[in-house]
């Protein structure tokens, strides 16, 4: 005989600090670091290495990868 479970019967699942789902904020951060990090780049070439930061020169590059970087190690920690 076929026993129908309702919700109320099914255990709760608990989920823990690591099982948790992100805070709302997380996905917007992470993309947004990103995307910021990408149009750094894309400014520095477009512009012929005078923007972002003039007095950076050449380590403009190094930033906009290290925005970029920080986006994407978010990437690990993404819950949902």
């Amino acid at each position: 005989m076929a026993r129908s479970t309702s919700k109320s019967e099914q255990p709760q699942e608990s989920r823990s600090g690591d099982d948790a789902p992100n805070a709302v904020w997380f996905k917007p951060i992470m993309f947004g670091l990103m995307l910021l990090g990408l149009a750094w780049i894309i400014v520095f070439y477009v512009s012929q290495g005078t923007l972002p930061v003039a007095s950076l020169k050449d380590w403009n590059i190094l930033v906009g990868f290290g925005i970029l970087f920080v986006g994407f190690l978010m990437t690990t920690r993404w819950r949902s």
